[in-house]
């Protein structure tokens, strides 16, 4: 068998924490499952830190879960060694004393631009095609994960079937007791709530409290959690964990670290998630989902949206289909301020064993294609010399 690959992995952090978890959630996996020394670069650690406690934000160099973490600073270390291949995340760029080293070396290390999520037609066809530097005479290689055959597929940790269902009942009453809450009463539907700033919250959290059934809506600490407190009337942080009015029950949980954000979803009936990270987990939790998208200009995460609905939804039924890109467009503020969005949910509501059934279904479709980390490591194997 041939020795594993070596790896440099480069991530910016432009804004929340989405490139950073799929750049340490590729980084353990291809370390743990592949056997690969990977090296990752971050230029916040303290981002880093939050999805993972066990990285150290003053360390100029650690070794956190099988990974060498570094941190991106603008002085680039001069005696650092080439890997086999680089991973340029989500066009970031690489340092330049690195790109230089490239070049003086035969043969240079695959150079791999890791380009984000996306359902688009296109990206099959462009998946895995080499793209000449437009200054340099260095070849790049795009890699486009997706949800369907010809793409780099999603991340998916080979024992994540396997935890999710020894999870059961006693995991999800220990989830709750390690974040200061009791079980929730039985009957209630229990929803997360993961969002960024330009989701109409209070309008959702107002159908729920005026709604016809008890909801426990859970709320990671950030933003959304201050929202919610605000919708509530509550400035104290430290004694408005949970909160009361009408129907609805809100929990503000503790920031989770990366690992256990699997446990919230699986603890939930229904999962609101954003950006690509949380999208993913959410889609493997096998539960329904409603996506935010991260906001881009003229409208372009529109047509994200709609082509992941257009594959999500094929074989679906059509009341599902139907309510479940409805609610996707007001949660997304694609039409407008929702004006009719308890309407919305009550419909919904009325769909989710149907959509229950589907998200099993699905998570086998996408299973098929094959993890990313897998797939991309063996790329990387057919390509180095």
């Amino acid at each position: 068998m041939p020795a594993p690959l070596t790896w440099d992995i480069f991530c910016r952090v432009i804004d929340n924490y989405g490139d950073a978890a799929v750049c340490w959630r590729l980084a353990c996996q291809l370390a743990r499952e592949q056997r690969a020394r990977v090296r990752l670069w971050v230029d916040q650690l303290a981002v880093l830190h939050a999805l993972c406690p066990d990285v150290n934000v003053t360390l100029p160099r650690q070794q956190v879960s099988g990974v060498e973490v570094r941190p991106w600073a603008d002085e680039w270390p001069p005696s650092t060694e080439l890997n086999d291949v680089v991973v340029e995340a989500f066009g970031c760029g690489l340092p330049e004393p690195y790109v230089a080293a490239m070049l003086a070396r035969t043969p240079p290390p695959l150079w791999i631009t890791l380009e984000y999520l996306s359902a688009e037609a296109w990206v099959a066809e462009h998946h895995g095609l080499p793209s000449p530097h437009p200054r340099l005479p260095l070849d790049r290689y795009f890699f486009f994960p997706g949800f369907a055959a010809g793409t780099g597929g999603v991340l998916r940790e080979g024992d994540l079937a396997a935890r999710r269902a020894a999870f059961g009942e006693a995991g999800r009453g220990e989830f709750w007791r390690s974040c200061g809450f009791s079980s929730p009463t039985a009957g209630s539907l229990v929803v997360s709530l993961f969002a960024y700033a330009g989701a109409p919250a209070e309008a959702l959290l107002k159908c729920w409290e005026h709604g016809n059934e008890p909801i426990v809506a859970a709320v990671p600490d950030g933003h959304m959690a201050g929202r919610v407190r605000e919708y509530f009337g509550a400035s104290d942080r430290v004694a408005t964990a949970r909160l009361r009015r009408g129907r609805l029950e809100a929990r503000i949980l503790p920031f989770v670290p990366q690992l256990r954000y699997d446990e919230l979803l699986w603890s939930c009936d229904i999962n609101f998630v954003r950006g690509e990270d949380s999208f993913v987990r959410a889609q493997w939790a096998e539960r329904p989902f409603i996506w935010h998208v991260y906001p881009q200009e003229a409208g372009a995460h529109r047509l994200k949206l709609d082509t992941f609905l257009d594959s999500y939804a094929a074989g679906l039924e059509r009341g599902a289909a139907a309510v479940l890109r409805t609610l996707s467009y007001q949660w997304n503020l694609m039409d407008g301020p929702p004006v009719n969005l308890a309407d919305t949910w009550r419909v919904f509501r009325q769909h989710v064993e149907a959509l229950n059934r589907h998200a099993s279904g699905w998570v086998g479709h996408v299973g098929r294609i094959g993890d990313m980390a897998t797939n991309l490591a063996q790329f990387a194997r057919d390509r180095v010399k």
